[in-house]
C-alpha cells in the first residue's frame, strides 16, 4: 500500500518522454558534480587510508571512462564489413603480437580486441619468421649504413615524442651535434605538412604597432604575466544555475604565469583555488622578482581587473616597472605568454590526471617548467632552450657546431624527466 501511495504521489508533467534525453545529460552532469565535490574533501583528509582510497576510486573511474570511449569507437568500426576495414601493416601486426604475449591473451581475445578473425592472428604467428619485403610480419630492419641510422633516429624520435614536428626534431638533433634541415626530416618522416600562407599586413597597421611595441633586448627586460584556468576531473560542465557559474576549486585551478620575453623562460608559476585578487597577484610577482634577483623594466598583461587598477599601477611605480596592456591577436601584444599557456596545456596538462591536492598540482607545474626551461628547444630561439639564452651558452647563429669527425658512430639516448614520458630528454652520444 505504501509503495502504491508513493507512486501515485509523483506527478509527471505531460509530454515528459520528450525530454528524456536532456534529463539523462543533466543526471550525468549532476553525478559528476557530486563525485568531484566528495573527492575534494577526501583528498585533504588527515587519514592516509582515505586519501589513498580517493586516488584509487578516481583511477578506477578514469579507466571505466576510457573503456567506454574504446567501446564506442569499436562499435563504429564493427559496423563496417571486415573486407572494407583498413588492414594492419606488418609493423603493426608485430606490435599486436607483442601486446598479446605481454597480456597473455588467447587468439579469441586478441581477435575480439582488434576486430579481427582468430584465424588471421594464427596465420601471423605461423608466418612470423618470414624474411624479405613481402613478409607478413616485420620489425625494423638492421641499420648497417649511416643514412639508415639517421633515418631510424628521426623515426624513433617521432614515435617516442609524437608532439615534435619536423622543425623541432631538426633543432633537437642540431643541439646534439647532428645537422639536418627541416625538409630532410620531413622527407624522412614521409609526412607532408601544409604550409600556412603568411598573413599580409598593411603598412598603416605596421606603423601604428611600431610606436607601441616594446622590444626585449636582454633577459629580464620585458616580462609577461597572465592567468589561465585548468579544469579538474575532466572539466566542469553543469548546465544549470547556480553550479554553472563558479569557477573555483574543486572544479578548477587558477594558474598565474610569468614569462621572460627575451629568453622565453618561465620565471614563475602560482596556483589559486579561485580567481586571484590584485593583492595576491602582486604578492606572487614580488616572489618572482626576489627569486630572479631583479625586476623587469616592462610588465605586459591583459586588462584584467587584477592588472588594470590603481593599486597595481602604484605597485609597479614603486618598483620602477612600466605596466603595459596588450590585446589578443595584436602584434607585439600577449602572444608570447598565450603560446606558452597553449604549450603547457597541450604538452602536459591534458596528458595527466589533474590532482585535487595543491602540493601535487604545484609539483606537476614545477616539473613542466623545469623541462621547458632546460630541455625543450624553441623555434623562435633557433633551436636553443631558454636556459641557453639566459646563460649565453649559445651564439645567435642558428647553426650548431657538429662535434666529432665525419663517420663517427652515434647512439640515440632518450630519457624522461622524473620518469614522465611526455617530458623527453634527447641526447646523441658516441658509440663505445
Amino acid at each position: 500500500m505504501m509503495r502504491a501511495h508513493f507512486e501515485q504521489a509523483i506527478l509527471l508533467p505531460d509530454g515528459w518522454p520528450e525530454t528524456v534525453k536532456s534529463a539523462l545529460l543533466h543526471v550525468m552532469s549532476l553525478a559528476h558534480w557530486a563525485i568531484v565535490y566528495s573527492r575534494s574533501s577526501a583528498v585533504n583528509s588527515p587519514i592516509e587510508r582515505v586519501r589513498l582510497a580517493s586516488r584509487l576510486e578516481r583511477a578506477e573511474n578514469e579507466i571505466a571512462l576510457l573503456k567506454e570511449e574504446i567501446r564506442i569507437k569499436n562499435a563504429r568500426m564493427a559496423k563496417s564489413p571486415a573486407k572494407n576495414r583498413p588492414f594492419y601493416p606488418p609493423l603493426e601486426r608485430m606490435a599486436i603480437l607483442e601486446l598479446r604475449a605481454a597480456r597473455a591473451w588467447s587468439l579469441a581475445q586478441t581477435a575480439r580486441t582488434f576486430l579481427l578473425d582468430p584465424e588471421t592472428i594464427s596465420s601471423w604467428i605461423r608466418r612470423i619468421d618470414e624474411q624479405g619485403e613481402r613478409a607478413l610480419v616485420r620489425v625494423a630492419e638492421p641499420l648497417n649504413k649511416f643514412p639508415d641510422f639517421v633515418r631510424h633516429v628521426v623515426s624513433r624520435l617521432k614515435v617516442l615524442c609524437p608532439t615534435m614536428g619536423k622543425k623541432r626534431i631538426a633543432h633537437v638533433l642540431a643541439r646534439a651535434g647532428l645537422q639536418l634541415s627541416a625538409t630532410t626530416v620531413g622527407r624522412m618522416l614521409a609526412a607532408s605538412t601544409p604550409k600556412t600562407p603568411p598573413v599580409e599586413d598593411t603598412g598603416k597597421s605596421a606603423r601604428e604597432a611600431a610606436g607601441r611595441v616594446v622590444t626585449a633586448r636582454y633577459p629580464n627586460h620585458v616580462w609577461h604575466v597572465d592567468l589561465t584556468v585548468v579544469p579538474i576531473s575532466s572539466g566542469r560542465w553543469i548546465p544549470w544555475f547556480p553550479f554553472s557559474l563558479p569557477q573555483v576549486w574543486p572544479f578548477v585551478w587558477h594558474v598565474a604565469v610569468v614569462i621572460d620575453h627575451f629568453s622565453r623562460a618561465v620565471m614563475g608559476l602560482a596556483i589559486f583555488r579561485k580567481e586571484p585578487t590584485s593583492l595576491e597577484i602582486r604578492c606572487f610577482l614580488g616572489r618572482v622578482i626576489r627569486k630572479a634577483g631583479r625586476a623587469p623594466k616592462h610588465l605586459v598583461s591583459d586588462k584584467g581587473s587584477q592588472f588594470d587598477c590603481a593599486a597595481f599601477r602604484k605597485w609597479c611605480k614603486r618598483r620602477k616597472i612600466k605596466p603595459r596592456y596588450g590585446a589578443v591577436g595584436r602584434y607585439g601584444s600577449i602572444a608570447v605568454i598565450e603560446r606558452f599557456i597553449r604549450s603547457l596545456k597541450d604538452e602536459w596538462i591534458r596528458r595527466i590526471l589533474i590532482p585535487f591536492d595543491r602540493q601535487q598540482m604545484r609539483r606537476h607545474l614545477s616539473t613542466y617548467a623545469r623541462w621547458y626551461n632546460h630541455f625543450r628547444p624553441h623555434q623562435s630561439l633557433a633551436g636553443r632552450t631558454p636556459q641557453d639564452v639566459c646563460d649565453q651558452s649559445s651564439t645567435s647563429d642558428p647553426c650548431f657546431e657538429v662535434r666529432g669527425p665525419n663517420g663517427v658512430k652515434l647512439l640515440l639516448f632518450v630519457s624522461h624527466l622524473e620518469g614522465q614520458r611526455d617530458l623527453p630528454i634527447v641526447e646523441l652520444r658516441k658509440a663505445a
